[in-house]
């Protein structure tokens, strides 16, 4: 890191000279030098295409050398081991969907952003710094979608600013305009007789929520913020380190998830049938409630693939790392007797296979009302969203590989929620995975795995695109009355030749928007019916990745033409397995 500009450029540095005797100086001198730190750290991804410093020593002698700087500076010789933790500029911690790098955020966000058209030019001018300001609002909310953990909401900032700074900006992190408008940071340049002494304080209210915001956006700062207090009581004799590692150290360990069997017997009334409310090949699921009133559904594993209580808990380990709101949060998990047990959040609307297909032929005789269109359209844009994290939030990816209506499940505001992670298998990136034992549900497996053992990000693309092909058709994988008991199959040659109206759940045929007074419209529906015929390809290649099938059913990007569906010499030998 080429940290020079910390002596050229005219940062305002008072709030680091007479103002550290209190918890609010010391924040306000951090807030100051994290954006001053991040002028070198945007550069540093502008030249490397890297978010953060490849190793633990690196940090420590940048932080060195930016300590040194400041002290060139007068300033005191231990603002950096105050404001700044080196192992948090380091490629190991995940505060934003675990990006590290440029070609990261372009999986995620794609080549053009709002971000690449307001920030581009020279951000002096008010009315550009304002129109930059709200692209990153839209481009950090699009990060926190795909990250999933409202906790990454500063971190997701961060990244805004490295990337608008370092990335976006045509005339560089060091110029006036990102200085004051992207970072935020106090100037002391005289222009026209005013003073830029953050810019943000002279334009509007907005303005100033966003300097702050983007200022404690770095994470150190932010953490620092919200326990000062803490602080205060302790600064002269603290230290630092011992401190830091108190505070940021947090994600809990799987000791700490482990319930007791005693209790779960008395939330379940002893695994009562009364409470039993789903039955897999994996295991049995009762209702619980806890004694301070938190309803919990208790999964019993009935056949598992662990070998071992070690293996099951780094499972959980796993698991308990995820964190999106399209997925089902696991609260922990139980080892009694050689019987593993895991705990999730209730969902008080079932699954979404009981709103699909409640009476079989029956349905909606005895009054339930069938799914509406804005119900369905949520769901498919919900399990896209947490399969997009699984395969590329998370490093490695995850394949969950059982994808299928039982396993997703509608919380109270009948948003989905992906559940059951039983089965899911960690990947390498970027590879496909082999395996002996293969696990899922027959009319959701992809024809290479169920055929080969073949996993890839693309196994659970296949199962995805049956999923949308039932909620858009009101007709379930297999129909073993059919001539054409494949759904892919009876859909396919349909849409080929036009007859949506055919493919379509009945109900959703001239149904209508009470509050836009409209019909829904028909080429929303059929774009998404095109989507799961795509997603649900019998060959790997012509299968989108998520990412792309999310992109087509917000319609970001076109569908491409759906090709005539091929014959397989193997299809016999995918209908004798299902069998």
């Amino acid at each position: 890191m080429n940290l020079n500009y910390v002596s050229t450029i005219q940062w305002d540095s008072s709030s680091c000279q007479d103002n550290l005797r209190d918890v609010n100086g010391i924040t306000n001198c951090c807030q100051t030098l994290t954006s001053l730190y991040g002028i070198g750290t945007a550069q540093y991804l502008k030249n490397t295409s890297l978010f953060r410093l490849q190793d633990l020593q690196a940090s420590i002698s940048c932080l060195s050398d930016f300590q040194q700087r400041l002290i060139n500076l007068n300033l005191s010789p231990n603002l950096t081991s105050l404001c700044f933790q080196p192992q948090k500029f380091v490629n190991t911690t995940n505060i934003c969907a675990n990006i590290q790098t440029k070609h990261d955020w372009l999986v995620f966000l794609g080549k053009s952003t709002s971000l690449d058209t307001a920030c581009r030019g020279d951000l002096s001018d008010l009315t550009a710094c304002d129109a930059c300001v709200h692209a990153g609002f839209r481009v950090q909310s699009r990060l926190i979608a795909f990250d999933g953990n409202d906790s990454h909401t500063k971190g997701c900032f961060y990244y805004t600013i490295l990337y608008a700074a370092g990335i976006v900006n045509e005339l560089g992190p060091d110029s006036t305009g990102v200085i004051s408008c992207i970072f935020g940071l106090p100037l002391t340049l005289q222009t026209s007789g005013v003073k830029w002494n953050l810019v943000f304080g002279s334009v509007a209210a907005g303005f100033v929520v966003l300097a702050v915001s983007f200022l404690i956006g770095f994470w150190l700062t932010w953490r620092f913020w919200e326990k000062g207090q803490e602080f205060s009581a302790q600064f002269s004799s603290m230290d630092t380190e011992l401190v830091y590692d108190r505070l940021l150290n947090w994600r809990p360990k799987a000791d700490s998830l482990l319930f007791k069997h005693q209790d779960l017997e008395r939330a379940t009334n002893r695994f009562s049938a009364k409470n039993l409310i789903g039955k897999g090949h994996f295991g049995v699921v009762y209702k619980g409630k806890l004694p301070d009133g938190k309803m919990i559904a208790v999964k019993k594993i009935l056949d598992s693939e662990f070998q071992g209580d070690s293996e099951f808990c780094q499972e959980v380990e796993i698991i308990t790392t995820l964190n999106h709101r399209n997925l089902v949060p696991l609260l922990g998990f139980c080892v009694w007797e050689s019987q593993k047990y895991l705990i999730y959040d209730y969902m008080p609307n079932g699954n979404l296979d009981d709103h699909l297909f409640p009476l079989g032929k029956d349905r909606y005789k005895v009054g339930k009302r069938p799914m509406t269109w804005p119900m369905r359209k949520n769901i498919i844009l919900d399990v896209a969203n947490a399969l997009a994290y699984l395969h590329y939030g998370v490093k490695p990816p995850i394949y969950h590989r059982d994808i299928k209506p039982t396993n997703i499940l509608l919380d109270s505001c009948m948003r989905a929620r992906v559940a059951d992670f039983g089965l899911a298998k960690q990947g390498k990136e970027g590879e496909s995975h082999l395996t002996t034992g293969i696990a899922g549900t027959h009319g959701y497996l992809a024809p290479e795995y169920a055929l080969y053992g073949q996993l890839t990000e693309k196994s659970d693309v296949y199962s995805f695109g049956i999923v949308i092909l039932e909620i858009m058709c009101g007709r379930k994988a297999i129909d073993l009355s059919s001539s054409t008991f494949l759904i892919t199959d009876w859909a396919w040659p349909l849409m080929k030749d036009g007859k949506l109206e055919q493919v379509l759940d009945p109900s959703l045929l001239g149904c209508e928007d009470i509050v836009a007074n409209r019909r829904y419209p028909r080429m929303i529906m059929e774009r998404f019916v095109l989507v799961g015929i795509l997603c649900a390809h019998l060959m790997v290649a012509f299968r989108p990745t998520i990412l792309d099938a999310l992109r087509m059913l917000e319609g970001d990007i076109e569908v491409p033409s759906i090709p005539d569906r091929p014959l397989i010499a193997s299809n016999n030998m995918l209908i004798s397995r299902i069998q």
